[in-house]
Order: structure tokens, then C-alpha cells, then sequence
């Protein structure tokens, strides 16, 4: 009996335990399903913004592809920018060829002693304006010592010879002294005729002459300057020895400059001398010069095949600067009709120049082919179609904004 009990009650706790489990894990799915209910709108809204904001940047992208940047009237005010048709206008040929600046030649002058001897004085300076016959510097020579010593001797010598011939002719006249003695008197003269004219040739050819140092010493001669120009080469140096075959100084007239050009073959047809010539500068980009071609040479550079043509200008101003670069723009005589737009509607772009052109409401950036620059205007060959309208003033605004723009949609 005892034994019927126990296994009676053995069994009821097993099932028991088993309802509990079942009705525990009922419980559990419940809650699972009501928790995934809960958090399922949650993730719906999520997905939807998240493809909104997808959806949203390909708009963007497509604005951007399409390369126009539009703005307000009020904002292109402020920015001031203005727009104008393209148009064709007739303009003169030219050739533009490189060239540099070089001193007139005609006025261009190396100057050096004639004879060796020592710099005690140097009164000149680079950048000195100096006059014709100033003295640059005072040398010190004993050949010019002797020389002038020399002249000093026959000077007093033909002084002499001279009195003597006086003398002998007039008694001679009254018959006092005989024929021979007249003779003798007057050959001496003409010898210390010839000594004297000797001594001055020799002072002449070692450029003294009438150029002796004012303060007495035989052995001192000045350096003078041939002509009014710039000191523009020094190379005195005081207390050193000059000699004959080194500069001491080089004086040029940089009043009129020559602009050396070189001309291709194909273009020696075309220039002439007397053509007039535009020169501009990197110095002054916003300025032209204006000059004409002097020379055209004979002969062509077998290495380069090019011809070299002179072009002289005015530099009354001195702003010219000798060995600068510069761009010559060479006058053909025949002309036709071009695009010009104002330098100012043009800009660099990645190191390509670059206009905006107004399609419908945007501005696109345009690459483009310049040509040549007219005062302030510049040649368009390719890029933009005349009719076209474009930016001619506040490129730089716009390409501003353009950037801006641009690095706005990477972030």
C-alpha cells in the first residue's frame, strides 16, 4: 500500500513540473511578439528616412554634374557681376613673338683706360646719371706721365724754334745774317713743328688730349663718360690696377630701349620694317607699349631657324629694365573680325582659362583658347560661341562660389 502511494505521488509532481515549463514558455512568447510589434514601426521609420536621405543626394549629385551654379539677381549684385552677348569686332593681325629688353646700342658704351695705370678715385656709382665728358674715375699712369711729360718738352721746344725763325727772317730782311743761317733757323722750326704734333697725337691716342687732371700732376688722366646716359657695370675697385682690355664701367642711354624679337619663317613675310609693335610685359600686365620694328636681320639662327627683328620703344619713365622678358605683339596690316571678351570675365581653372557662360537661369564654366590681348581685350578662338552670353566682369566672384559649392558636396 505504502509503495502504491509513493509512486502515486511521484507521478503528480513530474506532471507538475511539466505544466510550469509549458506555461513559462508560453509567457515568454507572448512577450517576444508584443517586444517585436513594439520595435517594428521604430525600424520601418528608420529604413524611410534613410532612403529619403538616399533619395535626396542623387539630386544633388545631378546639380552638380550639370556644372551650373545659379544665383539670385540680388546676390549677382552684390558680387558684381555683369553679363554681355559675345561680339565679333575687327582687329588688326598680329604675330606675337617672345623678346627681351636690351639697351640701345647706338648709346651703349664699355669703358676702359688705354693704358694700364692705377684707380685712385672713383667718383661714379651704379645707377648714376652722368653727362657727356664726366669724370667716372682719375687713373694714375706712368706712360701718361711720360707722355705728357714728353708733350711739356716739344711745347716749349717749338716755342723756342719759333722765336729763333722770327728773329732769323727779320734779320735776314735787313742782311745781316746770311741765307744758310735763315735756312738752318727755319728748318729747326719745322722740326719742333713735327715733335710737338707727334707728342699731341700720342696724348691723343691714349685719350687724354685736352682731358689732363686739373690738379697739376703729369701722371693723372680722368675717365669720362662719351655720352649723358646710366651708370649700369661697375667694376672700379680703388687702389687697383686698370687695365686696357677691362671694363671699368658701362654707360648706357635708357632713354630709348631695343627690344630684340624672334621671328619664325614662316612670319618673315608679314613683318616689315616700320610695323608697328604692342609690347607687354609680366611686370605691368595691365599696360602696353608701344614701339615699332627698326630692324629685321639678314641672316637665320641655324639652331632656332628664327630671324631676329629690333623693335625700338620710349622709356623716358625708366620703368624698362634691361634683360626683362617681354611679349611682342608685331602688326601684320591686315585685319578680321574676332570675339573679344575683357580680361576681367576670364579666369584660371585648374591652370585652364575659363569663362562663364549664362545658360538658362545657371552660369556653367567654359574652358577656352585665348589669343591675342588688344587694351585690356582678349582674342576668344574656341570655347565660346559669338551670341553667347558671358561673364565680363566678376569671374573671380563666381569661380569663388563654384569652389565652394564643389567642396560643400564632398563633405
Amino acid at each position: 500500500m505504502e509503495t502504491v502511494l509513493t509512486k502515486m505521488t511521484s507521478l503528480f509532481r513530474s506532471h507538475w513540473r511539466a505544466a510550469a515549463v509549458v506555461a513559462l514558455a508560453t509567457a515568454l512568447s507572448a512577450c517576444g511578439k508584443d517586444a517585436a510589434q513594439q520595435s517594428s514601426p521604430q525600424k520601418k521609420a528608420g529604413a524611410s528616412s534613410t532612403a529619403a536621405g538616399k533619395e535626396k543626394r542623387p539630386e544633388k549629385k545631378e546639380e552638380h554634374e550639370a556644372g551650373k551654379l545659379v544665383l539670385s539677381a540680388e546676390a549677382q549684385q552684390a558680387a558684381g557681376i555683369t553679363t554681355a552677348p559675345l561680339e565679333e569686332r575687327a582687329v588688326q593681325e598680329q604675330i606675337a613673338v617672345t623678346a627681351t629688353i636690351g639697351p640701345n646700342q647706338d648709346k651703349y658704351a664699355h669703358i676702359a683706360p688705354r693704358v694700364a695705370g692705377k684707380v685712385i678715385r672713383v667718383m661714379a656709382n651704379l645707377g648714376d646719371k652722368v653727362k657727356s665728358g664726366q669724370s667716372l674715375a682719375l687713373i694714375d699712369s706712368i706712360e701718361v706721365g711720360e707722355a705728357q711729360s714728353a708733350y711739356a718738352q716739344s711745347l716749349s721746344e717749338h716755342a723756342l724754334a719759333k722765336a729763333a725763325l722770327d728773329r732769323a727772317e727779320k734779320l735776314f730782311a735787313d742782311q745781316i745774317i746770311p741765307q744758310k743761317e735763315y735756312l738752318r733757323a727755319k728748318a729747326d722750326y719745322e722740326k719742333a713743328k713735327a715733335v710737338l704734333r707727334a707728342a699731341q697725337d700720342k696724348r691723343q691716342a691714349l685719350g687724354i688730349g685736352d682731358n689732363a687732371s686739373s690738379d697739376g700732376s703729369a701722371s693723372i688722366f680722368p675717365l669720362v663718360a662719351p655720352f649723358s646716359g646710366t651708370v649700369i657695370e661697375k667694376a672700379a675697385v680703388l687702389g687697383e690696377l686698370a687695365q686696357p682690355d677691362r671694363s671699368l664701367f658701362s654707360v648706357a642711354d635708357v632713354s630709348t630701349v631695343w627690344i630684340d624679337a624672334n621671328l619664325y619663317e614662316k612670319d618673315l613675310s608679314k613683318v616689315n620694317v616700320g610695323s608697328m609693335a604692342t609690347i607687354t610685359l609680366a611686370a605691368y600686365p595691365s599696360e602696353m607699349f608701344q614701339g615699332k620694328v627698326t630692324y629685321i636681320s639678314n641672316v637665320i639662327d641655324k639652331d632656332s631657324r628664327t630671324i631676329k627683328a629690333r623693335v625700338e620703344i620710349s622709356n623716358r619713365d625708366g620703368r624698362l629694365k634691361l634683360g626683362m622678358f617681354a611679349t611682342a605683339s608685331i602688326a601684320t596690316g591686315g585685319s578680321a573680325k574676332a570675339p573679344l571678351l575683357p580680361e576681367d570675365g576670364i579666369v584660371l581653372i585648374q591652370g585652364q582659362p575659363t569663362a562663364f557662360v549664362l545658360e538658362g537661369e545657371g552660369f556653367e564654366a567654359r574652358p577656352i583658347e585665348l589669343g591675342d590681348k588688344l587694351h585690356g581685350q582678349v582674342v576668344i578662338r574656341s570655347g565660346i560661341k559669338p551670341g553667347e552670353t558671358v561673364v565680363t566682369h566678376g569671374a573671380y566672384a563666381l569661380k569663388a562660389k563654384m569652389l565652394k559649392s564643389q567642396i560643400g558636396d564632398t563633405d
